[in-house]
Parts: structure tokens; C-alpha cells; sequence
């Protein structure tokens, strides 16, 4: 590949660039999608939304990207939490990292690899890539020490930076911690495949196995159905309702009995299906779960 292509290719995904934060200037601005960008303020503050048609709402603007820049962490931590503090530090370290990694690579180790043997160049831009590669320098070169010099200390400053950060959002993620309200589902687990052991419900295994085994933990519990084996018993059962009375309302009754069909082949009864009283379709929701 030449150095031509390579700038091409570079200029179309710059320009891509461009016209990704043009339309994204563009459609923060529209009614439809305000909901989408400014959702939280819109709840906090509840402010109503002006349909009306103007103009500048359609041209791309950059005054965001000032704002954007101008925000401090203590705005950003207020407005958007923690999550986006520490998505916002690691732009800021890679940021960082790429920027001197750019400058040393480019004052550094390119001249190096371009200039590392004796030999008849053409215009930079009709080079080839493998001119600006570490194949390039003469075997035993001492100039191999400015490669060697640079990563070293790219790769030193890198973990450098980690450190910094991982620091920092430490310290605010403690900070935050402190200053939060306990919130009980912050203490929850998630269990399955509790025995069951009694004909109870299902709520009430729980609670016994939780009393008996974890007394000095376990504060509360919520049973948690599996909503397709619990839909597919509902769906049965109101089908099965239809069928019986399709002149009445399609939900069991509760002083219903287990009712039988005849088999259609033989005449005889059979209890492959029967329709269950309310409380024993629940228990068997319990046994399913």
C-alpha cells in the first residue's frame, strides 16, 4: 500500500466523521428525538416541547462540542452519574496516550525506519508502507535503540496513566458510595433451584429453606416466575375455557371441577386435558416453577 492510499483512506473516514457529528448536531435538535437526548431533563425539569418549524433546527451546529468541552467533571458526575465520569476518563487517557504515541512515532522511530538504509527514494507520498517499518533498518543498526527507547517509554507512560486513573475513579466511586442512600436491591441475590419439600406454595419453601439455613442474612424474597412457562399455562387455560362454553367469558371460575373430555377415537374418558379449578392451576404454577 502507498502512503497516498493510506492518507485517502484516512480522509474518507475523517470525513465520516464530519458528517456523523453533523447529523448527530442536527437531530438533537428535532422534537421527535429531544426525548432520546434530553430525556432526564426533560423528566426533572418537565418542560414542555415547541413544535413549531424553525429553521436553524435543520443546520449543523458545533456549539455543543464547545459546551461539551467547557463541562467540568463536578457537572458531568451531577448530571449524568458515575458511569459516565468514568467512560468520559478513559477518552481522556486514550486521548492522552495516542497523542504521544503519535508525536514520538512521528519525530521518533518513522525517521529512523525511513532513513535506516542507503537507498534511492521516491516522493514520500509514492513510498510504499514497508519504508516506515522496523524492516527497514540495517541489521545491528545502533539507531534500533531509538525504537527500542520510544516503546519503552510509551509502554511506562501507558501504565503510568492506568494508575492515575484507576486511582481516581476509585476515589469517586467510594465518594459515591458514601454519599448514596442504602438501597435494598443493592443486597439482593438471585437463587434457584430452592428443594421443595412441602405441598405450599412456592413463596413458602423459600422462606422456610432461607429461615432455617441463612437465618442471620435473609431479610425478605421475591419469587421470580418464569413468564413463558407461567404465559403457555394461562393461554391453556383460557383456550380451554373457550371450548367448554364459548358463550361465556373466557376466565375459569372458581368454583369449577376438574372436567374430563371423551376421546374422540374410542368414546371413552380421558385425562390427557382437564380443566383446573383457579387455585389448582396456582399450584401447579408453583410446580412448574
Amino acid at each position: 500500500m502507498k502512503i497516498s492510499a493510506l492518507m485517502t483512506s484516512a480522509g474518507i473516514n475523517i470525513g465520516i466523521c464530519v458528517l456523523l457529528w453533523s447529523l448527530y448536531s442536527v437531530l438533537r435538535k428535532q422534537p421527535a428525538f429531544v426525548r432520546v437526548y434530553f430525556g432526564r431533563r426533560i423528566a426533572e425539569e418537565n418542560r414542555l416541547l415547541r413544535e413549531a418549524f424553525i429553521l436553524e433546527r435543520f443546520v449543523p451546529s458545533t456549539g455543543w462540542i464547545v459546551k461539551a468541552l467547557q463541562c467540568t467533571e463536578e457537572e458531568l458526575l451531577a448530571a449524568a452519574g458515575l458511569d459516565a465520569v468514568a467512560f468520559n476518563r478513559m477518552l481522556v487517557f486514550s486521548i492522552r496516550i495516542f497523542s504521544l504515541a503519535a508525536i514520538l512515532c512521528l519525530f521518533g522511530i518513522l525517521p529512523v525506519h525511513y532513513f535506516g538504509r542507503k537507498m534511492h527514494r521516491l516522493e514520500i507520498s509514492s513510498e510504499q508502507l514497508h519504508m516506515f517499518t522496523v524492516g527497514n533498518v540495517e541489521v545491528q543498526s545502533r539507531w534500533l535503540w531509538v525504537h527500542s527507547i520510544v516503546l519503552y517509554i510509551i509502554s511506562g507512560v501507558a501504565c503510568f496513566l492506568l494508575y492515575v486513573e484507576y486511582r481516581h475513579i476509585a476515589r469517586l466511586r467510594l465518594i459515591h458510595l458514601k454519599r448514596a442512600t442504602v438501597n435494598p436491591g443493592q443486597f439482593t441475590v438471585l437463587v434457584r433451584g430452592i428443594p421443595k419439600t412441602t405441598n405450599e406454595s412456592c413463596s413458602t419453601d423459600v422462606d422456610d429453606f432461607f429461615t432455617k439455613y441463612h437465618p442471620s442474612s435473609y431479610l425478605f424474597h421475591q419469587v421470580v416466575y418464569k413468564a413463558g412457562k407461567v404465559q403457555k399455562i394461562i393461554t391453556g387455560a383460557k383456550k380451554a375455557c373457550g371450548m367448554s362454553d364459548p358463550s361465556t367469558d373466557t376466565t375459569l371460575d372458581q368454583s369449577c371441577e376438574a372436567i374430563t373430555y371423551p376421546c374422540s377415537l374410542c368414546g371413552a374418558s380421558s385425562d390427557s386435558f382437564r380443566l383446573l379449578p383457579t387455585a389448582e392451576v396456582a399450584k401447579n404454577i408453583d410446580n412448574e416453577v
